[in-house]
């Protein structure tokens, strides 16, 4: 409160209103020296955090006592602090966003040439690659780095507005000439350091600003659930794991147990950050005409709550991100197990290049897959189906041709280039506006729990 009180003092006394060098001098001399008890004692007389303070500091400067939040709202001190904060807890997420996007950006890459089972209806599809994978987290995770940048880059400065908006007691103050109040509201911001403000306002700052704000954070936690529940799948069916340390115990009851509690504590983090956005919603669906007070014991929680969520949530996942551990043996064993299935549509081709009847072949193919398919769900065996082509004499033709036909690299497509396009024309210049801050914090982050 100090500090707005000083930026308002000073513009009001370089447009001409009766304020002394001494009264600054003792402000300026208050702003580190606040009697926090008295406040406290105060507020319990008059209800009021803002005037609790007014009385504070007007006991402690009785120079300036007269001058003090002349003019003003108690939602010049609240709203505009609330719009700095905002600004800066986004200037904290979005290097911490970077950082997890460059070490994602790492990890697929190494691994865009590494053929993994794909799923669609979590059942086995496609092939597809582990790098390839970790290319659609990254891409959710750069709307989010777009989503928070916009919303920090819309946020203005509410500036010195009145009781409701109108500007009236600054246009009584400065007799009329609105010229001046223009001028202060602007200066205001500009020393909050905005370069932009609201020019219409209620009381408050509109609060679709912090709905705004908390779409984007609820979204990042979308994008983490989703993320973390895919490596919590990986994890169970251990072709990748989270990171693990040495002496860590994954339970009580199962000393072998390597739980991805880092993973299920994002997801937990991420639910409750989705559920924040409805919070704001519903809040600024509330705000009667310049405004209600049912807003303010409500946005103390939630803001609040959805950046030191969004910032446990980040630091976790960039832990994850920093010591992911693949398993390519398991990856391939898994292959293996579905790669013939999904191979007979290219030995039937091989057959028909080799002169053989394009139904024929089909028919004796569905035979085999079926009495293939029955042994691995029936008897739990590994999946048998080329060897049953190759005792089949009517593939004998194309015999030498299998080991090239069962490559897994020829089943993954463009995943390779598509991964590297994406990283050099998409991530790469988002991470270059990060360049200088990624250097702190993208150091390793150690979890205590």
């Amino acid at each position: 409160m100090l500090h707005y009180t000083r930026i308002r003092v000073y513009e009001n006394q370089d447009l001409g209103l009766d304020i002394t060098d001494e009264q600054i001098k003792e402000l300026e001399s208050a702003i580190h020296d606040i009697d926090f008890p008295s406040a406290a004692e105060h507020e319990k007389k008059v209800r009021h955090d803002v005037m609790a303070h007014v009385h504070t500091l007007a006991e402690r400067c009785p120079l300036a006592a007269p001058i003090i939040h002349l003019g003003a709202t108690s939602c010049y001190v609240g709203d505009n602090t609330d719009l700095i904060v905002l600004k800066h807890g986004l200037d904290l997420l979005l290097p911490r966003l970077a950082a997890v996007i460059s070490q994602l950006s790492k990890f697929s890459d190494e691994y865009k040439s590494l053929p993994i089972l794909g799923f669609t209806h979590l059942q086995p599809a496609q092939l597809t690659t582990v790098g390839k994978r970790a290319s659609l987290w990254l891409s959710d995770l750069l709307m989010d780095e777009r989503a928070l940048s916009r919303a920090r880059e819309d946020l203005r400065f509410r500036g010195v507005k009145g009781t409701t908006g109108t500007q009236a007691s600054f246009l009584q103050l400065f007799k009329g000439d609105t010229s001046k109040v223009r001028a202060l509201d602007k200066r205001v911001a500009e020393l909050a350091g905005f370069d932009k403000r609201y020019l219409v306002t209620g009381q408050t700052y509109s609060r679709k600003v912090d709905l705004e704000v908390i779409a984007a954070l609820s979204g990042l936690g979308a994008t983490v659930h989703k993320m973390c529940s895919d490596i919590r799948i990986l994890a169970s069916r251990k072709e990748l794991e989270e990171p693990f340390e040495t002496s860590q115990i994954g339970s009580s009851a199962m000393p072998y147990k390597r739980n991805p509690m880092r993973s299920e504590r994002c997801c937990a983090l991420a639910r409750h950050l989705i559920t924040l956005h409805a919070n704001a919603a519903n809040t600024h669906a509330v705000q009667w005409m310049e405004r209600t007070l049912d807003d303010s014991a409500n946005r103390r929680i939630t803001l609040a709550e959805a950046f030191l969520t969004a910032d446990a949530t980040l630091l976790t996942l960039l832990n994850i991100c920093q010591g992911l551990v693949v398993y390519p043996k398991v990856i391939a064993r898994y292959i293996a197990q579905e790669l013939p299935f999904m191979a007979t549509e290219n030995i039937i081709m091989a057959m028909v290049q080799s002169g053989g009847d394009r139904q024929v072949c089909h028919e004796k193919i569905r035979v085999l897959s079926h009495e293939a398919g029955a042994v691995v769900k029936q008897e739990g065996k590994d999946n048998d189906l080329i060897d049953r082509i190759k005792n089949d004499k009517y593939f004998a033709p194309i015999i030498p041709q299998l080991d090239k036909i069962l490559d897994a690299s020829t089943f993954i497509g463009r995943a390779p280039e598509q991964v590297t396009e994406f990283l050099e024309e998409e991530v790469y210049p988002v991470l270059a506006k990060y360049k200088n801050s990624l250097l702190e914090v993208e150091k390793p982050v150690t979890l205590n729990i």
